[in-house]
């Protein structure tokens, strides 16, 4: 009988013994899923960024009395650059994405520009890039939620240990609105 009692009691130690490693691994895999997200967005960004001195210069080509959208995009590029974290670069890239909106809007007013089949390559390249962009932030924030679900709901909360719930990515004001366009 006493043989019965420990084979239950060790089966149920081990069946929480795999409970608790299958929880701690997941947390860490989706851990590092988050942090590999977060990279990607940043890949993306950079090769957004390598790719704008291009389409400024094809669009500085046709219009160039239009001297402040180029500044303002260069300076945008350039504070994308320059950020430190992914976070910082996604606000920067809002400021870019702000900026390219204006430029595209100009082009409208340059037939020539928009038959050009460099701008029209890059303006394709562009897009595909902001089609990654917008795939990397959904995919970031999807593990953000899952990683969120899984620390602070019963079991995952109680093997999560000090582990602090991730922030998603937010879509600016100013990725919201339309770019002012003054001629």
């Amino acid at each position: 009988m006493w043989w019965i009692v420990i084979g239950v009691i060790g089966g149920i130690g081990l069946l929480l013994l795999i409970i608790a490693i299958y929880y701690w691994n997941t947390i860490i895999v989706l851990g590092n899923r988050i942090a590999n997200a977060k990279s990607q967005i940043d890949v993306q960004l950079k090769r957004r960024a390598d790719l704008v001195p291009s389409l400024v210069e094809t669009v500085k080509g046709y219009a160039k009395h239009e001297k402040k959208v180029f500044s303002e995009v260069t300076k945008a590029r350039e504070r994308m650059m320059k950020a430190g974290n992914v976070e910082d670069r996604v606000e920067a890239n809002n400021q870019l994405t702000s900026a390219l909106k204006t430029l595209f809007a100009i082009s409208e007013n340059y037939p020539d520009l928009k038959a050009n089949e460099n701008f029209l390559q890059l303006q394709e390249e562009l897009s595909s890039i902001e089609n990654k962009i917008a795939y990397a932030r959904q995919f970031y924030n999807d593990s953000v939620l899952r990683f969120n679900n899984m620390i602070t709901t019963i079991p995952g909360k109680f093997f999560a240990g000090s582990r602090k719930t991730k922030n998603y990515l937010e879509i600016t004001v100013a990725e919201k609105s339309m770019p002012k366009i003054e001629f």
